[in-house]
């Protein structure tokens, strides 16, 4: 295996923490919410590679741990047909080039595998080296015409730019000629992770993170200029929901935002879709309400740090949602963006 940049390597994972490779926070009640035929489509479903572990593991970082079967049996327990694969953070938040490449590669074609051996229980996210745009480039072409990917994993952050800053535009006008579906991850970022803390930092600066890129694409002019790109967020849109009037005051003062936001950028939050993990309680759904339709709310589980039954739980409890709305959250919002899935 090529050398890695050990600090460029190391800043991306030293952003997550030490509970970030726990498995806690599972709940024992999995056959809650299951149905007789799994129906729900779960979008934020994380997955290991066996070379993408050997790279964490050689700078002596661990990884949740992880399997096709703890998978499965968890999808059997919460009623989830169809898993979207994505790569554990931090992904390729790597400095190296080749090894890069060579890891994006490695993780899709292994996700590829997995989706071939388990016809229609798994989806494929794949990840792309982003800060490479020649390697990019070719990745996204590899993993949607070969490998046959539903779409791409980003994380929130790259070398401490986010994912609407200018230098990624050639990426993303590609992903954008493609239509391409885009779910990102959230990482604490360089400048925050050693922030002290009673609490592990991912508790705080992932949603803060979440809330930073969408910012970035929507003020950079990124989400305007690529409106044919499916953004998806995690955890119902981190802390976005919370800072609506904090963004009507810089659209109404930055000079050229018309040029970046001509629709406004309630607009573009209204197009994004939000996946429900860990935040899928009635304050974060409620203040979604807010930016958003159910028409773009995603079912997402963050297994293995989470469960299904949480998840179902959770949404069972939340009375503002009619019997529609919850199918369309389960399952109908994902397939009208994954068609692809519409089987069984």
């Amino acid at each position: 295996m090529a050398e890695l940049k050990r600090r460029d390597f190391l800043a991306g994972m030293a952003a997550l923490g030490a509970s970030t490779f726990l498995n806690g926070c599972a709940s024992t009640d999995g056959g809650a919410s299951a149905t007789a035929k799994p129906h729900r489509i779960d979008v934020h479903h994380h997955f290991m590679s066996p070379g993408y572990s050997a790279a964490l593991k050689q700078f002596g970082q661990g990884h949740a741990k992880w399997s096709v079967q703890m998978s499965l049996d968890d999808m059997d327990k919460s009623g989830i047909q169809t898993s979207l694969l994505s790569l554990m953070q931090p992904a390729m938040t790597i400095g190296d080039v080749p090894l890069g490449r060579k890891l994006a590669r490695e993780a899709n074609e292994h996700a590829a595998k997995i989706v071939s051996d388990h016809k229609g229980r798994f989806g494929s996210f794949a990840t792309l080296p982003y800060t490479d745009t020649e390697g990019a480039r070719a990745e996204i072409a590899y993993a949607l015409d070969t490998l046959k990917a539903e779409g791409f994993c980003l994380m929130t952050s790259y070398g401490g730019k986010y994912l609407g800053d200018p230098v990624f535009w050639p990426v993303l006008e590609e992903l954008n000629r493609r239509k391409a579906v885009v779910y990102t991850h959230p990482l604490a970022p360089q400048c925050c992770g050693k922030i002290p803390s009673p609490v592990s930092v991912g508790t705080i600066e992932y949603a803060v993170d979440t809330t930073r890129t969408m910012a970035s694409l929507m003020f950079h002019g990124a989400a305007a200029r690529y409106p044919d790109i499916k953004w998806i967020f995690s955890h119902s849109g981190g802390v976005t929901p919370f800072l609506v009037s904090r963004f009507e005051r810089e659209e109404g003062s930055i000079k050229g935002i018309k040029e970046k936001l001509p629709n406004g950028f309630k607009h573009e939050l209204a197009k994004f879709y939000y996946d429900m993990a860990q935040g899928n309680h009635p304050g974060a759904l409620d203040a979604l309400s807010y930016i958003a339709p159910v028409s773009q709310y995603l079912y997402g589980t963050d297994y293995p740090y989470r469960d299904g039954a949480e998840v179902n739980t959770a949404l069972a409890k939340y009375q503002r949602f009619t019997s529609a709305e919850r199918r369309a959250i389960d399952r109908d919002n994902a397939l009208r963006i994954l068609p692809s899935l519409a089987r069984g």
